[in-house]
């Protein structure tokens, strides 16, 4: 049975034109949000261990100095106190509230940045977000007490719940259909090279003696978040929101023809304001997404972020510094587990752009999937067997553990991490794709607060099975992409709608919805 039918390239839709220096400019200036993200996720720590991008455990969360003035409980524990096991060493809830805050601000400002998105444009979302995160930097790198630092946390959450919003569909809508994902994905590449970036200032401000290098990885963060406030002044908007917006087709098209590098853009053009026409008669787009005729955007929305959360890529990332402390990598064991898996992410975050438009979405969320069942699975036996509450591991073991990791790791960088962003953004209309984008990140950031809210904990008392239950998890998700999700390489966004009608499942759905219509209008037609 062929679940994902294979559609036609842009090409064959009559749309013409290439990757061009304009676009490229454009899409990595708005890119560089993603080292914004990645930076607050790595300087962050223990914040990053809970974010689906895989971040890792030595960030200022890892520094005596700063525990010890605002997380005294858990720098007693990490101390070593013999009586703590192993597997709750981190169990604090003043650190979760710490860690969770800037998720519940997210979830918030991203359900507000679709208004925003959708009225003013997406570089008006991109300039918001980069603005109040430079704000929450200055805090940051001034707190003296939590309640500072909570502000800070609550700030960045703010800026980070409009530039996640606004910043793939930004990518999306500004490249080429047949590069689409390339360009996308490397939001996610960016996110990575950020988290690196963020490890190697934490390890060399650690090593300041009077303790205030902490101060020093927080306010840096605002250094990427001027970056991306000052180039996104001038940035275009996006040829789909110009049409939206005023109907300006001269403007857009001129725009387009820049991007494109070709005079031949009348094609996608016209489906470009087909898809306005239709997005100007919806007032309410987080109403008309629960309709029957959005089903399918609603529920792969709604499942893949959530999905995202639960592959257990913060249980990975979580006992990767243990595995170094075992192998023998004391004061530098959170270091080399953030640059090991983050040298392993990024590899994967580059060959997920190289192939994500050649194979497709589908084979490599099913290719990922297999990879991290594989890995759960496996490093959940070895730590059921070699890994107690107390006293380590033999090293043996510790490096059999840490290469499983990296697999595991690869598999999720070139599938779950950065497919979450790409293919919602892609298969919403226009009419509903800031809605359809804001209730991705708001899934996010909710599952997410969830997690940081019972991760610790749960791993306090499930221990080595914490993996097995992500496994499971790792499984469902897996069936899901097999049985539900088709394929939408190189189809220009505006098309987007054949791929339901095709699909075994979907399209009853939408057949009904249509069928239901054209009913509708038969009747008010007799009636006339």
């Amino acid at each position: 049975m062929a679940i994902g039918a294979l559609v036609e390239s842009s090409a064959a839709a009559g749309y013409s034109g290439q990757v061009t220096s304009f676009v490229v400019l454009s899409c990595i200036v708005a890119g560089s949000g993603g080292i914004l993200f990645g930076y607050d996720l790595g300087i962050s720590g223990l914040a990053a261990v809970l974010w689906p991008v895989g971040g890792d455990a030595g960030g200022v969360t890892s520094m005596e100095s700063f525990l010890s003035k605002f997380f005294p409980d858990v720098y007693h524990q990490m101390k070593g106190d013999r009586n703590v096991s192993n597997y709750c060493r981190f169990d604090s809830e003043l650190l979760t509230v710490f860690t969770s805050s800037l998720y519940v601000a997210g979830l918030v400002a991203t359900l507000f940045a679709s208004s925003v998105t959708g009225r003013f444009g997406r570089r008006a979302s991109i300039l918001i977000g980069g603005t109040v995160f430079i704000a929450g930097s200055v805090f940051g790198g001034a707190a003296v007490n939590v309640y500072m630092l909570l502000l800070n946390r609550i700030l960045l959450g703010i800026g980070l719940g409009f530039t996640n919003q606004s910043i793939p569909l930004y990518l999306s809508e500004m490249a080429p259909p047949q590069y689409r994902g390339a360009i996308n994905n490397g939001f996610e590449l960016c996110i990575s090279i950020g988290i690196l970036i963020a490890n190697l200032i934490n390890y060399g401000v650690e090593k300041i003696a009077d303790g205030w290098g902490w101060r020093i990885s927080l306010s840096l963060a605002a250094v990427p978040a001027a970056f991306l406030t000052i180039g996104a002044i001038f940035l275009p908007e996006t040829p789909s929101f110009i049409i939206q917006r005023d109907g300006n087709i001269d403007e857009a098209k001129i725009l387009l023809q820049r991007l494109r590098g070709t005079t031949r853009i009348q094609k996608e053009l016209d489906d470009l304001v087909s898809a306005s026409n239709i997005s100007r008669t919806i007032q309410h787009p987080f109403r008309n997404i629960l309709k029957r005729k959005y089903r399918p955007q609603l529920v792969i929305a709604l499942l893949i972020p959530f999905f995202n959360q639960v592959t257990g890529i913060n249980v990975i990332n979580f006992y990767a510094p243990v595995m170094f402390r075992t192998i023998g990598l004391k004061e530098s064991a959170s270091l080399m587990s953030a640059v090991v898996t983050r040298i392993c992410a990024t590899i994967a975050n580059i060959v997920a752009m190289v192939v994500v438009d050649r194979f497709g979405r589908r084979k490599l969320f099913l290719v990922g999937g297999v990879q991290m069942i594989l890995s759960q699975i496996m490093v959940g036996a070895v730590l059921a067997a070699k890994f107690k509450d107390h006293g380590g591991m033999e090293k043996e073991y510790a490096y059999l553990v840490l290469i499983i990791m990296c697999v595991f790791v690869a598999g999720f960088a070139w599938s779950w991490g950065p497919l979450t962003y790409l293919v919602p953004t892609e298969i919403c209309p226009l009419e509903i794709r800031s809605a359809g984008q804001s209730i991705v990140i708001a899934v996010i950031f909710l599952v997410t607060f969830v997690i940081g809210q019972t991760f610790l904990a749960m791993l306090c008392h499930l221990k080595f099975g914490t993996f097995f239950l992500f496994g499971g998890w790792v499984c469902v998700m897996t069936i899901f992409v097999y049985l539900f999700l088709p394929e939408t390489k190189q189809l220009p966004m505006e098309q987007m709608e054949q791929v339901w009608r095709r699909h075994w499942f979907w399209k009853r759905i939408v057949g009904e919805e249509e069928e239901e219509r054209e009913a509708a209008g038969s009747i008010a037609l007799s009636t006339t």
